[in-house]
């Protein structure tokens, strides 16, 4: 099978879950991810509490690191950093998520390897950035989601701000960062060079504002929380039904109603209060309240089938679990069963993007520490003499 990135060599020095999510999609759309962990501990998430499968592996260490080999270097030392610019020196692209300096100070900073490797992509995941009053502070989901304004905007109108259940900025950061990367190797398709590509938590958070910030500016007001409701269409929130909970998008004049024809209340288009979207919006609360009166009165399932046929869109709020074993998820192979030499058959989500020619696939699970240390070290001109020296003095592993 042909991939669409096979011919590209990415070293991962990322930990936990933005960069290891950013190399991870590289890696399922054919890279050759090579994931550079410290000696003895390995990426953080190995460690860190959390679920375990039934033999100790790290569920979310396995969730963000498959497709990758792995390798275990000190790259505090000579001989450590030495044996990582083999590899960097025939490389494409390097992530890294340092804290802006570290990278510097362990000799693996963009300059350093530019000189090396003119044709380098180098892409940093940090908390800040590189740059800014901010950039030398820890940057953590939770921080990028308060202080980029997601918390302010997340939850119900009188309730306290809320993290979203999703750690968007991580993951937003880490799928920026794949766009990044893949511009810049588009780019030196042409120039020949690499670049430094430089992304944050921070900014992809803000960055996905786009209705937020719209409302500001055009205000001049900061926007507060609505619950699951619209900044500027209604109804398009959950709603109650008798069992559960609906969630119902009418959010132009045709699919309003519709609507109203299904729930049989022909007083709402004829009320003052909703007669335009604007309207609606306006009145979002008592509208609600209109509508959940109505659809109390009958289960969620049969709603959605009501709904459905007359062509409104809605859907059921699931768990995870229900969400999982649905059978549109399995149809679109977003849950796929993999082999782990320890823990047996583990499940993993599938790949988002299907590609039609040159498709993505999940070719392997998640690496042992350093399991194709030995591996990389030999194709980098190491003989197996070097290799017991170099672990002899605790640079690999």
């Amino acid at each position: 099978m042909t991939f669409a990135l096979e011919n590209l060599t990415v070293l991962d020095l990322t930990q936990v879950m933005a960069g290891p999510y950013c190399c991870q999609l590289l890696g399922d759309l054919g890279a050759d991810v090579i994931k550079v962990e410290p000696v003895g501990r390995g990426d953080a998430t190995r460690q860190a509490t959390g679920h375990r499968l039934p033999n100790g592996e790290s569920a979310a260490f396995l969730a963000v690191n498959r497709n990758k080999r792995g390798i275990a270097l000190d790259l505090k030392t000579e001989a450590g950093r030495e044996a990582f610019y083999r590899l960097a020196d025939e490389a494409d692209v390097v992530v890294e998520s340092f804290r802006p300096g570290v990278a510097a100070r362990l000799g693996v900073d963009y300059p350093t390897l530019r000189d090396r490797n003119e044709r380098i992509v180098y892409a940093s995941i940090s908390g800040f950035g590189q740059t800014g009053p901010y950039s030398q502070r820890a940057g953590y989901d939770l921080i990028a989601q308060a202080m980029s304004g997601i918390m302010s905007v997340t939850g119900d109108a009188d309730g306290p701000p809320t993290k979203s259940g999703v750690p968007v900025a991580d993951l937003s950061a880490g799928l920026f960062c794949a766009v990044g990367i893949l511009s810049a190797c588009l780019s030196r398709e042409s120039t020949g060079l690499g670049q430094a590509v430089d992304t944050s938590l921070y900014d992809a958070a803000l960055a996905l504002s786009i209705w937020e910030t719209s409302e500001l500016w055009a205000t001049g007001r900061a926007p507060g929380r609505l619950g699951s409701a619209h900044r500027v269409n209604a109804p398009y929130e959950a709603l109650p039904t008798r069992d559960g909970h609906l969630t119902i998008g009418a959010n132009n004049e045709r699919l309003w109603q519709r609507l109203c024809t299904v729930l049989e209340r022909p007083d709402l288009p004829a009320d003052e209060r909703f007669t335009t979207n604007t309207d609606r919006v306006r009145h979002r609360v008592e509208l609600a309240g209109e509508l959940a009166r109505t659809l109390r009165t009958r289960d969620t399932e049969e709603w959605a089938e009501l709904l459905l046929a007359a062509g409104v869109p809605v859907g059921p709020i699931r768990d995870y679990a229900q969400s999982c074993a649905d059978p549109h998820t399995l149809a679109r192979e977003m849950v796929l069963e993999l082999d782990h030499p320890t823990e047996g058959t583990v499940r993993s989500l599938g790949v988002p993007v299907k590609l039609s020619g040159t498709p993505a696939d999940v070719r392997r699970v998640a690496p042992g520490l350093g399991e194709h240390t030995d591996e990389l070290l030999r194709a980098a001109g190491r003989t197996d003499e070097e290799i017991r020296a170099l672990r002899a003095e605790g640079a690999v592993e």
